[in-house]
Formats: structure tokens, sequence, C-alpha cells
């Protein structure tokens, strides 16, 4: 209200001005929507009355997926064994020892063919197993005319949650071909089919929401986004634009309720493309990988920093060895550009060095102790997910630090930003389960009044704070004044959690 206040005061204030420049058309700036600006007529060449010839042409390429699974599920004790009543609990269902017993289950969704011999596209988790200890027995194909084709797995890619299968037919089948995502702007008509909880082939429209929108799942992480309805069982089938070209395929919703509520994500077919044409060769799929841990700067870290928000990503981790560490990325360097590309909310760093070929150099703009250089890297092979998972490592939220309670009791701050900490030794290390190599100071107490009491808590460890190690009560004193006389309203801190290390939370100054 008080910026609204301030507004309408300024309008008044400023009116004498503001007719004055009105009345010189050659140089005023005009509302966005000034009347006889936007041509509102007639629809633009291309849109139809109806979408129903459209549909009827593409829907014969749309297919719907099934799967049979064999499920391996461990039984629940017999909690009656040993009495009368011990065989009664093995008539219900619930085994009598707790021996693993396997059952059927089955999934759905959708997919679309892309050539008349019968390769067909779907997104991973729709012939993915559907829990740990399931095997995919089966993959069925159905068409339009509800012909069923058994198909065959020809590859697949979990990064980017698409897959390829083949069906054989003694005649050619329709297909449809991929179009230029690219060319996609908001506010574009887009039509959906798929078979959303399996009730056959359904036809939805809407527009494109947006491009580019990252979920925050993964390197490969680039969505279009659109209102057209998307439900469960869609996942898989295409996106058409209104020249009937595929430019996405639809992959994702958000929803509390597991139901459309007009938030729906597509993996754009530029994108798809390539993978879909790897996959069919019976290729492996390989990705640029750095070995860093990052993090985006927020509006907290670039703060901190005295960075622009939402301009770049912090390294947070160097793996030992790996190709970040050989080009001399330091922790705590900020990655702005790959070979000139701006590193973005929408392009992260992940996602740009993921579409690097293995093998080839980038060069990396970088912040490095608030000045900025460059750093030219050999991009490797990224490594499997579940070995991508192994290496970030984790940990739980017991607190092993020795002494001391939790009982919310305010300790005396060392520094003002509302933590007490002391000296990480070989011991305490121990006892909160962190690496031995780590160094710095381990937070001992917290102030809960404290920005800090809202993000640090007991065992953390404290590395580093603006770039500056710290080893001591002292260096944090020494390091959090020294911000506070240059200005800065908070400082970033560099955290080690039991096993997770190399993360940066800023904390503001009290």
């Amino acid at each position: 209200m008080r910026y609204a206040y301030a507004l309408t005061g300024a309008l008044l204030l400023g009116g004498t001005a503001a007719s004055l420049t009105l009345q010189n058309p050659a140089t005023a700036q005009v509302a966005q929507n000034e009347p006889g600006s936007i041509a509102a007529a007639a629809p633009r060449a291309g849109a139809p009355m109806s979408f129903a010839d459209l549909v009827a042409k593409l829907q014969p390429a749309v297919v719907n997926i099934s799967t049979t699974q064999k499920v391996t599920v461990q039984q629940q004790a017999n909690p009656f064994a040993g009495t009368p009543f011990g065989d009664l609990f093995g008539q219900f269902g619930g085994g009598g020892g707790g021996a693993p017993v396997t059952r059927e289950g089955q999934s759905l969704g959708s997919g679309f063919l892309i050539s008349a011999d019968g390769y067909v596209v779907t997104n991973n988790h729709v012939i993915a197993p559907a829990a740990r200890g399931a095997t995919v027995e089966s993959i069925t194909v159905t068409l339009q005319d509800r012909k069923e084709y058994k198909a065959k797995l020809i590859g697949r890619d979990p990064t980017s949650d698409l897959a390829v299968l083949k069906i054989d037919s003694p005649t050619p089948l329709p297909f449809v071909r991929m179009g230029d995502s690219g060319r996609a702007r908001v506010g574009d008509w887009v039509v959906a089919i798929g078979q959303p909880f399996g009730l056959g082939g359904t036809v939805t429209a809407g527009i494109v929401s947006a491009v580019h929108r990252s979920t925050g799942n993964g390197p490969f992480d680039s969505f279009i986004q659109t209102d057209a309805a998307i439900n469960q069982g869609n996942s898989g089938g295409p996106m058409f634009n209104l020249n009937g070209e595929v430019i996405g395929i639809n992959s994702q919703i958000y929803s509390q309720s597991g139901g459309n509520i007009g938030i729906g994500f597509a993996i754009p077919a530029t994108e798809a493309k390539p993978i879909i044409d790897t996959l069919m060769k019976g290729q492996k799929i390989q990705r640029g990988y750095l070995g860093v841990g990052i993090q985006p700067v927020n509006d907290d870290i670039a703060a901190a920093l005295g960075l622009p928000k939402n301009k770049g990503e912090i390294i947070g981790r160097v793996e030992p060895g790996g190709p970040g560490a050989k080009a001399g990325l330091r922790q705590g360097d900020v990655v702005t550009a790959i070979n000139g590309q701006a590193v973005t909310p929408d392009r992260t760093l992940s996602y740009l060095v993921a579409n690097a070929a293995p093998g080839s150099t980038i060069r990396m703009d970088v912040i490095r102790d608030g000045r900025p250089t460059t750093v030219t890297a050999t991009v490797a092979t990224r490594p499997p997910e579940d070995q991508m998972a192994a290496l970030q490592g984790g940990g739980s939220d017991d607190d092993g630090l020795p002494g001391g309670d939790d009982d919310g009791a305010v300790a005396p701050a060392s520094s003002s930003i509302g933590v007490t900490v002391q000296p990480l030794t070989a011991q305490i290390a121990r006892a909160i389960g962190v690496d031995s190599t780590v160094q710095g100071v381990v937070v001992s107490a917290v102030d809960p009044s404290s920005d800090a009491g809202q993000k640090l808590k007991r065992g953390d460890v404290i590395s580093s704070i603006n770039s500056q190690p710290v080893r001591t009560a002292a260096d944090v004193a020494r390091v959090v004044a020294a911000a506070k006389a240059q200005g800065r309203p908070q400082v970033l801190l560099n955290i080690t959690r039991q096993r997770t290390s190399g993360v940066f939370l800023a904390v503001k100054i009290k």
C-alpha cells in the first residue's frame, strides 16, 4: 500500500508535465494496448474456427501405451505367530513369515508414432518399472483403431525422460513429424492429444504459457509450459502447434491433487529430437560434466556478494580430480556465462554444461572474490544418475555435537549474525559425521531470533564467510565486522552438514 500511495502522489504532482508530454505524439510513450495498436478484427492466418480437421489428421498417430510388470513386495510378518490366531493372519493376505511375494502391476501412458515403420516416442517414466524390485514384462501399444502391438524397447534416457519403442506392422502406420519448438511463442495456440486415465483418445487445447521453464529437476530442465489440460496418462503424448507439428512431448503436471490445474509441462521438440535420433540408432546419450556442485544466486546470496540478482550460479563443491578442479574452478566462484551464453534461472549452468559435447572445451565467465575472470575447461562425460546421487552424498539431521542441548535457550553469540562457534577438532568431526578433511568452525548454538536461527543448526560447520576461511570465533567476528563496515546487509556462509558439503547460505547481519 505504501508503494501505491507514493505512486498516486507522484502522478498528481506530475500532472502538468504529463499533459505537456502527451501533446507531442512523436516522442510520447503510449500504452501497450492503445486502441488500434493490436489487430483483433480477425485471427491470424492458419488459426482455425475449429480444431476438428487438425485433430482428425493427427489423432491416428497418437497411441496408448500400457505395461505389465512383476512387483516383488515384502510381506508383513505375522504378529500372531505362535498363537492360536497365527493361521488366521495368513488367510487375510498377510503371510506368515514375511517372505517376499511377486504380484502383477500395470502402468498407462501415451505416445506417438514418428515413422511409418513403427517407431514410437514416449516418456521414460511411462515404460519404467513402477517401483523398486519391479520388472517390466511386456509393453503394449494400442492404436486409435484399437489394434494392439507388442512393442520392443529400443532405447531410454532417464535424464530427459524420453524413450523410443518399436512395433512391427505388415502395413505402413500413420505418423507425425517433429517441428521447431524454438519458434513457439508465449500465447500461441497448442493442442494436446493423449490417453488420460486410460479413457482413450482425448484432445485438449490451450496456449503456450511459458517457454524455457525450469522446474528444478535436473540438468535437462527446460520445458514448454501450457494451460492445455494435461492429466495422468497424458505423459508421453504430443503437443501440436496449429500447423500440426509436434513442438513438445507432454511430461509433467504441477498439481496438489493429481489433477489438472492449468499448469503442464512438455519437453521441447528441438531438444528431444537429437536424443530420439540417438536412441533410435541404439546409442547411449552422452552429456557434458564438470564435476562441481552448484547453487543459484538467489536474492540473499546476491546481496551478500554484491552481485546482480538472478545472474549466475555459485560453485559450492569441486570434485577432486574432476574437470572443474583441473580447470581451476574454486569453491565460491560465481559462473555467469558459458561460451557467451548467460547463466540464468532459465538457462542454468547444469543445462548449458550438459548440452556441451564431452571432450569439448568451454569458456566460463567467472566472478571470483568480486573480480571477473575467465576459466577454460575440458568437459567430461556425465556419469549415470545413480552414480551422481552417490557423489552428491546425503545425511541425516541428527545432532552429533558433543555437549550442550537443543532446549531453545539463547546462547551468547560470538558474532553479530547470531551464532556461537568453536574450532572444529578431529573428535568433533567424528561426532557430527563430517569428513576429516573439512576445516572450519562448528556451530554450537544459534540465536532463534536471528536470521541464522532459521537457517543454521548445531553441528553445522562454517568453512568460510564471504570467501574468507574461518577457523576460530575471532575469524568469524572479524569477517562479519568487515562486511558490516562495507554496508553489506548479509554475509555468505559456506557450510558442511554431515556428508553434505559446499552449501552456501546467506545470513543477515544483526
